[in-house]
């Protein structure tokens, strides 16, 4: 399937693997150039059964997504253009009432059946980070990377899909999210990972808890009661509580699996030193060698 009519997007198939590099300067804004290119790659890419996995970076060492356009604020003529373009770039997809353009390529991102990654080694910030929170899996570069929603000290809040979504990804679709990568990659992990991904908030030395948590709590008092109470009452339209139902879909998923082909392995990996003493201190080694 032909992609390279996309503006801000260069795209490589390999392997089942799409890559789809954020190519737009100077800063690779979630504009009228680069949401209709996205939305019309989401679209086109739903239907391409050569596609399994989609990977998004960015071409800029700096910047995956600096933000939206600061012209949604300041040009009341510009996000109904970007608005228009982007329903232009896939027309028989509706984007849904009560949804901005930003939220609708964002949820549209998360509705593909293909595994889709962020791989982000640079700033994402506002409207860049929302898109990438809507991805299946994210993987940072330590040193280079930075997330932020900066809208609060803006006066405003995030609204492509940021106040739903973070708590959404802090919640279930973080659990999802990680799960996914924990449950198809089998990876053990330690402490430090745990922290960074939610397992705990963050892991705070005990002689710096009291100062942080003051530092903390006295940023946000910095911010204006209005913009903290239109943040929060968004956020708690969100609840974490997994539905009864959920575990009746799991078991059954479970005992779905249990084939003459999944006997056949378990007796494989008996064989090799699973469940032994030995065999369970390497275990991620002896599974990958299978």
């Amino acid at each position: 399937m032909p992609y390279d009519d996309l503006t801000g997007l260069r795209i490589t198939v390999d392997n089942g693997v799409a890559t789809v590099t954020l190519d737009h300067p100077p800063l690779n804004l979630m504009d009228g150039v680069l949401l209709p290119s996205l939305r019309g790659f989401v679209n086109r890419v739903r239907h391409d059964t050569g596609v399994r996995v989609v990977v998004f970076d960015s071409a800029d060492p700096e910047f995956f997504s600096a933000h939206g356009d600061m012209a949604y604020l300041t040009d009341p003529e510009a996000l109904p253009a970007a608005t228009a373009a982007a329903i232009a770039a896939a027309p028989d997809v509706p984007v849904p009432d009560g949804m901005n353009i930003l939220e609708a390529v964002s949820d549209e991102v998360r509705s593909l059946p293909q595994v889709t990654i962020g791989k982000i080694a640079g700033f994402a910030r506002g409207a860049g980070n929302e898109f990438l929170m809507y991805l299946d899996m994210r993987f940072a570069a330590i040193g280079r990377s930075g997330q932020a929603q900066p809208e609060a000290v803006m006066d405003i809040l995030p609204g492509g899909g940021g106040t739903v979504n973070m708590a959404r990804l802090l919640g279930r679709a973080r659990a999802r999210a990680r799960a996914l990568e924990l449950l198809l990659g089998s990876e053990l992990v330690d402490a430090e990972l745990a922290e960074r991904y939610g397992l705990v908030n963050r892991a705070v030395p005990a002689n710096e808890i009291d100062a942080f948590v003051d530092r903390l709590a006295r940023r946000i008092a910095r911010l204006r009661p209005e913009v903290v109470a239109a943040i929060k009452a968004t956020v708690e339209t969100i609840t974490p509580k997994i539905p009864h139902q959920a575990y009746a879909v799991e078991n059954a998923a479970l005992f779905s699996l249990f084939t003459d082909d999944m006997v056949a392995s378990a007796h494989k990996q008996l064989a090799a030193g699973v469940q032994t003493r030995e065999g369970e201190r390497d275990l991620e080694r002896i599974l990958d060698s299978l």
